[in-house]
């Protein structure tokens, strides 16, 4: 599922209002949401804009999208629209002089192979009705 921020419209015929929401991206403008997350109202003077700033950031950072109006308003907030990378700390490093190995990569069969280390598990409604077929094929060969 895809995150957006956008907004979704409200208020009466000539009278916009809008609503700040995360929704799936799939869904229409005014339709199902995930989020509230403020509103802006283009007819007051100045324009009001309000917006939850800790739950934007935090949908941002799980990765929802801003759409282009949405972007410019919370640009205007001096809100980040991208999520802050994540600073992994330096470990020690051992061999600190020697390169790295290439890693081979590995075929598809391999890859398969190591991912199924234990036969599958077969219903016993399954084993029976392919111990039928098989006697079924057997009777037909000889007949």
């Amino acid at each position: 599922m895809s995150v957006v921020i956008r907004l979704m419209r409200a208020g009466a015929k000539k009278r916009p209002f809008f609503r700040m929401v995360a929704a799936d991206s799939r869904r229409q403008r005014d339709g199902r949401f995930l989020e509230i997350l403020g509103h802006y109202n283009p007819l007051s003077q100045p324009y009001e804009l309000v917006v939850h700033k800790d739950r934007v950031v935090s949908w941002i950072s799980k990765g929802a999208q801003p759409s282009e109006q949405a972007a410019s308003l919370l640009r205007s907030l001096g809100i980040p629209l991208q999520p802050a990378p994540v600073v992994k700390p330096a470990a020690p490093d051992a061999g600190a002089g020697l390169p790295k190995p290439a890693a081979r990569p590995k075929p598809k069969l391999e890859a398969k192979a190591a991912k199924r280390t234990t036969a599958r598990k077969v219903s016993a409604r399954k084993v029976e009705k392919k111990a039928a077929r098989k006697t079924a094929k057997k009777a037909t060969k000889k007949a």
